[in-house]
């Protein structure tokens, strides 16, 4: 059964998409607690964080490097951000 994020990535369900490639999707979560509350998902269906393998090494380094990006693009870099 796709779950909800799954059907964001492939465009069944609307969002406020802020960044998209090949590997991850971002968009503004529709019940913030910051300001600025972006969720970064894998393209790829990874339940939990107990299913990455080695193979998604570079898949999570990625995402790390696309929330330093969307950080910038979002005007809070230089105050500082959590990534949860």
């Amino acid at each position: 059964m796709p779950t909800i994020f799954a059907k964001i990535v492939r465009g069944e369900i609307p969002s406020d998409l802020v960044y998209q490639d090949e590997q991850v999707t971002a968009f503004r979560d529709i019940s913030p607690v910051a300001p600025t509350h972006i969720l970064i998902v894998p393209n790829k269906v990874i339940p939990t964080a107990n299913d990455l393998t080695a193979d998604d090494e570079q898949l999570v380094g990625h995402m790390v490097l696309v929330a330093k990006q969307i950080a910038e693009q979002e005007g809070i870099a230089a105050n500082g951000y959590r990534l949860i």
